[in-house]
């Protein structure tokens, strides 16, 4: 993503922050993409949810948790007005000092999506720690600093290794060439919409012929590999067109457009209504 687009979201209280959220806090604070900075462990105790994560969206019910990376881009759809969300963000500064090359992934969670389910039993050991966590926190002074969040950092990295090892969707073993064309795909279009609207332009990227890699993308991820790349410069153009004051024309042209018109009727046949009308709406 073009960082000065897209919204950079980091821990706004220096190494780390601690709580939990409503369906309502949560919607307010949607709704836009982002870009974060931070890592975030998330869990939903109750209640629905609907997000994009990078080029994917996902549903979420109780008791599944969640892994943000940094630099994961983030867009909140929906949570339903009963959700309660738990969780602890990890600044960016923590991570780089605190973590091996700024990386918090999980081997497991490459393979398939960042969402774990849990069953009621995980769910409840989870929830008070989330709890004693907030409370220790909270207390004054406070019980929690750095030195003692690195502790709770690899409780939370084991914890998370351990939920996604017990599902076989998860089962740790090394990539299928299609998945790994698939996910390389993905990184690859995140890094390039805004200057590569063409499938081909990636097939060559990577070295494969478009046929093959339009039918590995649709047989992995049951999207077109044109989808993603859409879905990838809808989902900016929408960020700007709310959240800057930029003009639509310039716009277009950070996302690749050397004609705004075309630009206007790319935006109106995937979304409905004109650039214009979404801005104003």
């Amino acid at each position: 993503m073009k960082e000065n687009n897209i919204p950079i979201v980091d821990c706004p209280y220096g190494d780390y922050m601690i709580g939990d959220a409503s369906g309502k806090l949560m919607n307010e604070y949607g709704r836009y993409p982002c870009k974060i900075k931070c890592g975030v462990y998330a869990m939903l105790v109750r209640g629905t949810a609907h997000a994009t994560i990078n080029v994917t969206e996902y549903d979420f019910k109780a008791n599944d948790i969640l892994l943000l990376e940094p630099g994961s881009f983030l867009l909140i759809r929906e949570f339903s007005e009963d959700a309660l969300v738990y969780w602890v963000v990890f600044g960016s500064a923590f991570l780089e000092k605190h973590t091996f090359n700024n990386r918090m992934s999980l081997t497991a969670l490459q393979l398939h999506s960042p969402v774990i389910s849990i069953n009621e039993e995980r769910s409840k050991v989870l929830i008070s720690m989330y709890n004693t966590l907030i409370e220790a926190m909270n207390t004054r002074p406070s019980m929690l600093n750095s030195e003692k969040m690195v502790h709770i950092f690899n409780l939370l990295q084991t914890s998370y290794t351990a939920y996604a090892k017990e599902q076989d969707a998860y089962v740790v073993r090394p990539l299928d060439r299609k998945t790994e064309i698939y996910q390389d795909y993905c990184q690859l279009v995140l890094q390039h919409y805004h200057e590569w609207h063409h499938v081909n332009q990636y097939a060559d990227a990577m070295r494969i012929t478009l046929p093959h890699l339009c039918s590995t993308i649709k047989s992995v991820g049951g999207r077109t590999a044109g989808d993603i790349i859409i879905e990838a410069i809808l989902t900016d153009a929408k960020s700007q067109l709310k959240i800057t004051n930029m003009q639509i024309k310039e716009i277009a042209l950070n996302l690749g457009f050397d004609n705004v018109a075309f630009f206007n009727r790319f935006f109106k046949a995937h979304v409905g209504v004109t650039p214009k009308v979404y801005r104003n709406g």
